[in-house]
C-alpha cells in the first residue's frame, strides 16, 4: 500500500508512526513543505519568554531522524499544489519555482495545518510585526525583543494563543498591552462573566487590556512604533498578531473534496468525500462529542489523537475518533484558566434548558501552605441534570479540575453521579470533599431549591436591583452594606424586616448560604445568595452620599484617588501622564470621563498629572476601566516612584536634550517597572530640558537637567573690546580678563546660549550631557538638591544612576523619611560614590525582594 502524507507536525507524523507500526510493510512519505516535520507548537509562546531557552528544544523529530526511527520517507520543502482523485495522485512542487510531479498513491491524508491570519491593514509588513506559528517564528520574536531592547508590546488577538503570548512577554519586563476585537477575551471560550474576571485579573498585573477594537494599521518608517485603532494609538516596539488561522487547503480547489470555510469536512473516521482520501490536525473538521455537529477545533492535543485514529482505519480497524469537547487551558500571571464541553451560551444555543452555579471553594486543605481557591462554573441541563461544561479559573491545579469534568462530560454523567466519587484526597493535594464535587453541590443546592441564588451574570446585569446587601463575612467588607455576624444569628435580626429583598455576600458564598438557611428557619421570606460573592464579584452596596469606610479610602488612594475633603463620598482621580503630555484622543477620553463620571471639572497638579474632580466612590472603578480604553491610568501615589515631570524641553527654544523621550523611558523603566517595589517614602523624578529649571529639577528627590558643555578654542579668541561671549551669558560669567575671554566653569550652567556667537568661532564646539541632582525636595520642608560632579553624556548611564538611586534608597533608607533626608544622614559624597558604582546593581536582586518598608511614609 502507498500512502502520501501531506504535512507533519502533530497529525501527519502521529498518523505515518502509527500506520507504520501497524502496517509495516506499507510505502509511506511524508512531504512537507517545513524545514521540521515535527516540533512542539504549544511551547512555542514559552520559548518567546525563555520557559523554554533553545529552539532546539522543541524539535520532537528531525526528518533524518524520524524516518530513522520510523521507515516513513520524509521529504521536506515540497507543496503539494493540486489533488486528482481519479487518478489517485497529488501534485507536488519540491521548490517554489520548480514543476509540479504526480505521484501517485493508494490512500491519501491531509494534514498541512493552517497558516497565522494576517490583517488587511496599513504596516503589517513593518519589522517588529509578527506572527506565531513556527520555532523559528518564536526566535525572530525574542531575537526581536532582546536585540532591539523592547519596552512596548501590542498583542493583537485575545485568544489562548494570544493570552500566552503576552504572558511570556510580561515575563521578559515588557509592557504589554492586548487589543482584542471582541467585546470579551477567549471569545466563544469562556463565557463573559468569566472573561471579565480575567480581564481585571489581567489589569490588576499590570497588562493593558482593550478590547471591542481592532487593528487597524501598524505605524513606523524603518521598524513598527505604534498600532492604531479606531479610537487610539498604541505606543509598541513589537506586534504580535494571533487573531486566528486559515486551513492551508487553497491547493484543494478544483478537487472536490468537501470543505466548510477552508477546512475539510470529514466523518467520524477521519474520511473525507472522496474515494481512499483522509484528512486531520488543523486543516480539518471534528465532530463537537455533546452535539454532534462538526465544528472547527485546532489542538495539538486532537489533532494527534485524530491522526492516531485515521491511521488505525486505513490499517483496517474499526476505529472512529469520537470528537472534542473543545477543552483547553492557559496559564497567565498568578491564575490559570481552564475550559470544557459547552458555554452557557453555547448550551443555550442548542437547546438546552440551562443552569448554572459558580462556586468558590479552597484548592487544598486551607490550612497547608500555599492553599489557595478554585472557582468553579458549571453549566448543567435542568431537566436531565447532565453536566454540559465547566469553566475554573485558580492558581493551582486547574488541570485536574477540567480533566475530570471532561471525563464526567464524556462518559455522560449527570451531576448526581459525582456524589460520593472517590477522588483523591491529602491536604498537600485537595479539599476532603474534592473541589469539583464541592461545586456540584453547590448546582445541586440551587436545583433542589435548598439555596436560592443569583449568578454573577445576573447580579452584573442589575438584578440585584433595590437588595439590601446584607455582609456575612467574618469581617465586614463590603462598604455600605449591612454587617451581620454568622455565630450571632439566633433569631430575627434587628432591624431587617422577615418580607424584605437581601442579598446576601461574604467572600466566597458559603457563608451566605448558612445564612440564607438560618434566615429561612426564622421566617425570612426573599433571600438571595450571591454567588462567587465578593471573591468574584464587584460587591457595590455603598449609597451615595455615606461617608466611605477609611480602609476604602486607603485602597482608593493606591489607585490615585485622593477623597475630596469637603464630601462624604467623591474623590479626585490623578491621570497620570508619561511625559508631560498627552494626545488629543486622550484629553477627548478624560474630558469625557469627567463629564460621565466626576463633576465636569479638570484640575492639573503641580506634578503636571490631571485630576479628574468630584469621582463618586461607586464611579472610581468605571471610570478606570473607561481610561484604560483610551490607553491612560490613574494613581501616581504612595511610597513608591512617582510619575516623573518634565518640561517641554524637546520642543523649547533652550532645550539642550530631549525631554519627552527621556521621560518617557523614566516612566516605563521605573514607575511601571518599580510599581510592585516598596520604598521608605515617596520618590519624585524631575527631568529639565535646560538650566532655566522650568520643573524644579534641583528641588525633586532626583533630577535631570540638560547640559551643554561649551569647548572653547581660546587660541582664536582676538581680546575684542565689545565681547559677544560676554554679552550672550546669561548669568554672566563669561568675563574678558588679560584680553582673553575666560569662563569659570564651576559657576558655569551649561546653557550653551554662548556657542555660535563669537565671530572668530571661539565658542563652537561643545558636549552635550545630562547633570544629575540628587536629594532636593519642596512642600513643608525645602531642600536644594546637590548635583553629582560629572556632567553624564550618556543617556543609558543616567538611567543606570536613576535605578542606583532608587535601590540606595530602598536598601539604606528609613521608612518614613524622604530621599534628601537619606542624602543627609549618609553623607553625599559617600552617596556619589555609590551611584558612580556598579554595586547597588549588583545587589538589585536581594534588595527588591526583602521584606523591607512594608508601610512606607507618604502621606500623599
Amino acid at each position: 500500500m502507498k500512502v502520501l502524507i501531506i504535512g507533519g507536525v502533530a497529525a501527519g507524523t502521529k498518523a505515518a508512526a502509527k500506520l507504520k507500526r501497524e502496517l509495516p510493510g506499507a510505502d509511506i512519505t511524508i512531504f512537507t513543505r517545513e524545514k521540521e516535520i515535527s516540533y512542539a507548537g504549544c511551547g512555542l509562546p514559552y520559548l518567546i519568554g525563555g520557559s523554554v531557552e533553545d529552539e532546539a528544544e522543541l524539535i520532537v523529530n528531525t526528518p533524518e531522524k524520524f524516518a530513522a526511527l520510523t521507515g516513513v520517507a520524509v521529504e521536506t520543502g515540497c507543496e503539494a499544489a493540486a489533488l486528482d482523485p481519479t487518478a489517485k495522485t497529488i501534485s507536488i512542487r519540491r521548490s517554489p519555482d520548480g514543476p509540479a510531479e504526480a505521484v501517485g498513491y493508494d490512500r491519501a491524508v491531509i494534514a498541512v495545518g493552517a497558516s497565522p491570519l494576517r490583517p488587511d491593514a496599513a504596516g503589517v509588513e513593518l519589522p517588529g510585526v509578527f506572527t506565531l506559528r513556527t520555532p523559528a517564528d518564536a526566535s525572530a520574536i525574542r531575537g526581536w525583543a532582546e536585540r532591539e531592547d523592547i519596552r512596548r508590546a501590542v498583542v493583537v488577538g485575545g485568544g489562548f494563543i494570544g493570552l500566552e503570548v503576552a504572558e511570556n512577554l510580561k515575563t521578559r519586563g515588557i509592557q504589554v498591552t492586548l487589543l482584542e476585537a471582541s467585546s470579551q477575551l477567549l471569545p466563544g471560550i469562556f463565557d463573559p462573566e468569566m472573561a471579565d474576571y480575567l480581564r481585571r485579573h489581567l489589569v490588576k498585573n499590570g497588562f493593558r487590556v482593550i478590547t471591542g477594537a481592532k487593528a487597524e494599521a501598524f505605524l513606523g518608517d524603518s521598524r513598527i512604533t505604534a498600532v492604531r485603532t479606531g479610537a487610539r494609538i498604541l505606543p509598541a516596539d513589537l506586534a504580535v498578531l494571533s487573531i486566528g488561522i486559515r486551513p492551508n487547503t487553497d491547493f484543494l480547489a478544483g478537487s472536490g473534496i468537501a470543505m466548510e470555510k477552508g477546512a475539510i469536512v470529514v466523518d467520524r473516521r477521519m474520511r473525507t468525500n472522496l474515494p481512499d482520501v483522509y484528512a486531520a490536525g488543523d486543516c480539518a473538521l471534528v465532530t463537537n462529542r455533546i452535539t454532534g455537529k462538526p465544528q472547527y477545533s485546532p489542538m495539538g492535543s486532537s489533532a494527534n489523537l485524530e491522526g492516531r485514529t485515521l491511521a488505525r482505519v486505513i490499517a483496517g480497524e474499526e476505529a472512529a475518533y469520537p470528537g472534542v469537547l473543545g477543552t483547553g487551558i492557559v496559564r497567565l500571571p498568578g491564575l490559570n484558566c481552564g475550559r470544557t464541553g459547552l458555554s452557557e451560551a453555547q448550551a443555550v444555543g442548542e437547546g438546552y434548558d440551562v443552569v448554572t452555579a459558580l462556586a468558590v471553594t479552597d484548592d487544598k486543605a486551607h490550612y497547608y501552605p500555599g492553599a489557595a481557591t478554585f472557582i468553579t462554573k458549571l453549566i448543567a441541563d435542568r431537566q436531565s441534570h447532565r453536566l454540559l461544561g465547566a469553566q475554573v479559573f485558580g492558581p493551582g491545579s486547574v488541570d485536574k479540575m477540567i480533566d475530570i469534568a471532561a471525563t464526567g462530560i464524556a462518559a455522560g454523567m449527570i451531576l448526581d453521579d459525582f456524589d460520593g466519587l472517590d477522588l483523591a484526597y491529602a491536604p498537600p493535594f485537595s479539599t476532603a470533599i474534592h473541589p469539583l464535587v464541592q461545586a456540584v453541590y453547590v448546582l445541586l443546592n440551587k436545583l433542589s431549591g435548598a439555596m436560592v441564588s443569583m449568578t454573577p451574570a445576573e447580579y452584573a446585569a442589575g438584578k440585584a436591583q433595590g437588595r439590601r446587601v446584607i455582609d456575612v463575612s467574618r469581617a465586614p467588607a463590603v462598604p455600605g452594606a449591612t454587617y451581620v455576624a454568622l455565630d450571632k444569628v439566633r433569631g430575627p435580626i434587628d432591624g431587617i424586616g422577615a418580607d424584605e429583598p437581601l442579598l446576601l455576600v461574604c467572600t466566597k458564598g458559603r457563608r451566605a448560604y448558612l445564612l440564607q438557611r438560618k434566615l429561612a428557619a426564622f421566617g425570612y421570606t426573599d433571600t438571595v445568595v450571591l454567588e462567587g460573592s465578593t471573591s468574584f464579584c464587584e460587591v457595590k452596596a455603598h449609597a451615595a452620599g455615606t461617608s466611605v469606610p477609611p480602609e476604602e479610602v486607603t485602597r482608593v488612594k493606591g489607585l490615585g484617588f485622593l477623597r475630596d475633603k469637603n464630601t462624604a463620598d467623591r474623590f479626585n482621580g490623578r491621570v497620570i501622564t508619561r511625559n508631560g503630555k498627552i494626545t488629543a484622543g486622550e484629553s477627548r477620553a478624560i474630558s469625557e470621563a469627567a463629564e460621565r463620571f466626576g463633576s465636569g471639572e479638570i484640575a492639573m497638579t503641580s506634578r503636571l498629572t490631571v485630576e479628574i474632580q468630584g469621582v463618586p466612590f461607586d464611579s472610581i472603578e468605571p471610570m478606570r476601566e473607561f481610561l484604560m480604553q483610551a490607553g491612560l491610568e490613574t494613581g501616581g501615589t504612595g511610597s513608591k516612584v512617582r510619575p516623573v515631570v518634565s518640561c517641554k524641553g524637546t520642543t523649547c527654544q533652550y532645550g539642550l536634550i530631549d525631554t519627552f523621550s527621556l521621560s518617557e523611558e523614566i516612566h516605563e523603566r521605573f514607575y511601571h517597572g518599580y510599581s510592585h517595589v516598596k520604598l521608605p517614602h515617596k520618590f519624585k523624578i524631575a527631568v529639565g530640558g535646560c538650566p532655566n529649571n522650568c520643573v524644579k529639577p534641583d528641588l525633586n528627590d532626583l533630577g535631570i537637567i540638560g547640559q551643554r558643555v561649551p569647548e572653547p578654542n581660546l587660541e582664536l579668541c582676538r581680546g575684542c573690546k565689545v565681547c559677544q561671549i560676554e554679552a550672550a551669558c546669561p548669568i554672566k560669567v563669561a568675563k574678558m580678563a588679560d584680553g582673553k575671554i575666560a569662563v569659570d566653569s564651576d559657576a558655569c550652567n551649561h546653557c550653551g546660549r554662548c556657542l555660535g556667537k563669537c565671530p572668530f568661532k571661539v565658542f563652537e564646539r561643545s558636549t552635550n550631557g545630562y547633570r544629575i541632582y540628587i536629594g532636593g525636595r519642596w512642600g513643608k520642608k525645602v531642600a536644594q538638591g546637590r548635583c553629582l560632579d560629572r556632567v553624564f553624556t550618556d543617556r543609558a548611564e543616567v538611567l543606570d544612576v536613576v535605578e542606583k538611586a532608587i535601590l540606595l534608597f530602598r536598601e539604606q533608607g528609613i521608612t518614613g523619611e524622604r530621599f534628601a533626608d537619606t542624602v543627609a544622614r549618609l553623607g553625599f559624597e559617600n552617596v556619589q560614590e555609590q551611584l558612580l558604582s556598579n554595586e547597588l546593581l549588583a545587589r538589585k536582586q536581594d534588595n527588591i525582594s526583602s521584606q523591607k518598608h512594608l508601610v512606607g511614609g507618604a502621606t500623599c
